[in-house]
């Protein structure tokens, strides 16, 4: 967790002009939003504009946040890729929806997402399952990894060369029964 300090600069004594007291308190929301991870920028717009601050502020706390390296949709999708390959494996396409749900621009989404094997993922997920379906007939089987992968986001034609190459795993190392 990042603890990012407050900025504020009113103090007793301390006379600030109306419009740099509401970007000062807009800039120390921004922190206190980021402090718990990354944020994109279109997140940040949406969730200043909700605690009911002025476009002139968010756009300079946008601003300020930017310069600070603080706001970078790049390096926010590529912490959200990484994050969901690590702990929550998904597809290629679930990632990019979740990135656009995020406010990160369709290209952007696209970009971080261009080298992510969704093969390689597909089946990584399904030899996790492994031990669980091993004892599964081919139709429960099929039935059970199909949905699996599919809530997962991985297309039809994924989840067909993945069930055929883990069934033969399957039929290798457990046999028949």
């Amino acid at each position: 967790m990042r603890i990012l300090p407050s900025t504020s600069s009113v103090q007793p004594g301390n006379q600030q002009l109306p419009n740099e007291s509401n970007f000062q308190r807009c800039l120390d929301a921004a922190y206190r939003y980021l402090n718990y991870r990354p944020r994109s920028e279109g997140e940040m717009r949406q969730r200043l504009r909700q605690r009911g601050f002025d476009s002139e502020a968010i756009e300079k706390t946008i601003s300020k946040l930017t310069e600070l390296h603080l706001s970078d949709d790049v390096a926010f999708a590529e912490f959200w890729r990484d994050n969901r390959l690590a702990f929550k494996l998904k597809s290629k396409r679930l990632i990019q929806k979740e990135l656009r749900d995020k406010r990160v621009t369709p290209e952007t989404a696209e970009q971080v997402t261009r080298d992510i094997d969704d093969e390689a993922n597909a089946y990584k997920l399904g030899c996790s399952r492994m031990r669980s379906l091993a004892q599964l007939d081919y139709p429960d089987f099929h039935r059970r990894l199909t949905s699996y992968l599919g809530y997962r986001g991985f297309g039809y034609e994924v989840i067909k060369r993945t069930i055929a190459l883990l069934w033969q795993d399957r039929e290798r190392h457990w046999g028949q029964h």
